[in-house]
């Protein structure tokens, strides 16, 4: 017998899987990529938590798909940002229960607690999203708060002991800890602090990318680094804020952007839109020279687009937090 565990890294998953785990099933922790949970940096931390409550671990890119049909276009609106919870939710579970031949698994798990969270976790959101997952077979259960709800199929079928599954609700979490605890699980993702989608500065980076254009796959780890600047006549610039985010922005490729190049000297990596205007170029360009190491007297020659510039600094980096995108 095997299960599929929809998994970000968090606590409740991971309490969820050791659960069935120690009822001896074979469980795969699903991360469903939509490209705004944890990066791929994080793969490798989440295959060792998956471990930790004896799953192994499988990553699915489901970026385009969640693009084409979540995101912009939820049925049962969003959170409180950009977050269409609810969808997200039904869309994981659906893909899931479609992959469930393909990993020969047989159902499917999950670490929702009844009551934790206020829009995707209700009881009634709770059955929303099983319907719009498709579940009409009961494949989908919760341990954590399945004796709250009705018996799913892998119940009635004594594929799993029901009497030793939970009956946790609402947002207290100690409970949660306690079996942590008792289980010597200690490494984990903060309840809610995984998805980008909840933070109101990232959607308001994405609504500003929309404002100006067509979302697109690329944009969405472009938009994970940097400060973010719209200028005034339209065009975009990203700065790297640290050493980490500078080496990151290097590695991106993007059909809208280019690399502006500093040659000689110490500064941030800063990419521009193509097809920015020259005031637009030469305001990115000043701004980008006062975050470098530079004096506002000097003049500095600079490389973009296929074009050499000779300009001198914005007096202040303080120039830059009108065009932020907050």
């Amino acid at each position: 017998m095997k299960a599929l565990a929809l998994f970000s890294g968090g606590l409740d998953s991971m309490l969820a899987m050791k659960l069935i785990t120690d009822q001896g099933i074979e469980v795969i922790a699903l991360h469903v990529n939509i490209g705004f949970g944890p990066g791929e940096a994080k793969h490798a931390l989440m295959r060792q938590r998956a471990e930790q409550a004896g799953a192994t671990l499988e990553v699915y890119d489901a970026r385009q798909a969640y693009l084409d049909e979540v995101l912009f276009t939820p049925k049962h609106g969003y959170g409180k940002h950009f977050n269409p919870c609810i969808d997200c939710h039904g869309f994981m579970f659906r893909l899931a229960r479609n992959l469930l031949p393909h990993y020969g698994a047989q159902f499917i798990i999950t670490g929702e607690v009844v009551g934790q969270r206020p829009m995707s976790q209700r009881m009634k959101a709770i059955h929303t999203v099983t319907a719009l997952a498709g579940d009409d077979e009961g494949l989908i259960v919760r341990p954590l708060c399945a004796k709250l709800m009705e018996e799913t199929l892998p119940e009635k079928e004594g594929w799993i002991d029901r009497s030793r599954l939970l009956d946790i609700s609402g947002r207290n979490r100690e409970r949660q800890m306690a079996l942590a605890k008792s289980y010597g699980l200690h490494d984990y993702e903060a309840p809610a602090g995984g998805c980008l989608l909840t933070h109101a500065h990232f959607a308001s980076k994405i609504k500003d990318v929309v404002a100006h254009g067509e979302f697109a796959l690329e944009d969405i780890v472009l938009l994970r680094h940097g400060r973010h600047l719209r200028l005034p006549e339209g065009a975009k610039l990203v700065i790297g804020r640290d050493e980490a985010d500078n080496e990151a922005l290097e590695k991106l490729s993007h059909s809208k952007y280019d690399f502006i190049d500093l040659g000689e000297l110490i500064g941030p990596t800063a990419l521009l839109e193509k097809h920015a205007s020259a005031t637009d170029c030469e305001l990115a360009l000043r701004l980008v020279l006062a975050y470098a190491k530079t004096s506002p007297e000097a003049s500095y020659s600079l490389h973009f687009n296929q074009t050499f510039f000779t300009l001198s600094p914005l007096p202040s980096k303080a120039a830059a937090q009108k065009y932020l995108i907050r």
